[in-house]
């Protein structure tokens, strides 16, 4: 295994606990609420605290010709969430299913920039657009 396919499955599971940890702000922010809802996301903590809770979002690696393809599914609909060079290890945001947006983000083979994608990833992508 090359060690931007491991970077790459490690930024997966980064985004997978930043969705998790998303889910549980948003169930206990509704939940604190007090009102018809609260039932609801209570059950919803204690299916969480439990670990039977179906979180829904998942993110895979779709191997192409020049880049990794980072997938994330989600309720039967998938969408790209960026896009992995085999080689240099940049990423780059989508710009459609087929292709990357032009600029990189991060590069995953440079200690520095692939702990600063790490530490800024997030399950909705915001961290690969340009500042």
């Amino acid at each position: 295994m090359t060690s931007v396919l491991r970077y790459t499955e490690s930024l997966c599971e980064a985004l997978e606990v930043d969705f998790r940890l998303y889910t549980v702000k948003m169930h206990r922010r509704a939940a604190e609420r007090n009102n018809e809802d609260s039932v609801y996301h209570d059950k919803k903590l204690q299916q969480i605290a439990e670990g039977t809770y179906e979180y829904g979002y998942k993110f895979d690696i779709e191997p192409g010709k020049k880049y990794y393809k980072v997938v994330m599914s989600a309720h039967g609909n998938r969408s790209v969430h960026c896009f992995i060079d085999k080689v240099t290890g940049d990423v780059l945001k989508s710009a459609s299913w087929k292709a990357p947006a032009k600029g990189v983000r991060y590069n995953l083979l440079d200690d520095k920039s692939r702990e600063n994608c790490y530490r800024n990833c997030d399950w909705s992508g915001g961290y690969l657009y340009l500042r």
